[in-house]
């Protein structure tokens, strides 16, 4: 027998909080400079509650090559990735805004 969902009450293979959870938030994506003039793509509004952010944050981080960490429920990537961020976001169903 396979397990429950707490939350949607469906049986895990078929559960759908986490499609759901992605619809409802509303992502920005910004650049900030750094010292030394390092660039870091900061993604926002994600709610690490409703979502895997530790699988978000290794996928982004493969798909663009570079270093990333998460602070403050924000994932911060090394350098200028907004076209690719928002790409991979888009692809997977989040609402993206580039700021």
């Amino acid at each position: 027998m396979s397990e429950i969902c707490p939350k949607c009450g469906l049986p895990k293979e078929l559960c759908v909080c986490e499609d759901i959870a992605r619809e409802q938030q509303k992502i920005d994506i910004y650049v900030d400079k750094r010292r030394y003039g390092k660039m870091m793509t900061i993604i926002d509004g994600l709610n690490p509650n409703d979502l895997d952010i530790d699988a978000l944050i290794t996928k982004l981080k493969k798909k663009c090559a570079s270093g990333g960490t998460i602070k403050d429920g924000k994932i911060e990537l090394q350098g200028d990735h907004r076209t690719k961020v928002k790409e991979t976001l888009e692809q997977m169903g989040f609402i993206v805004d580039l700021s």
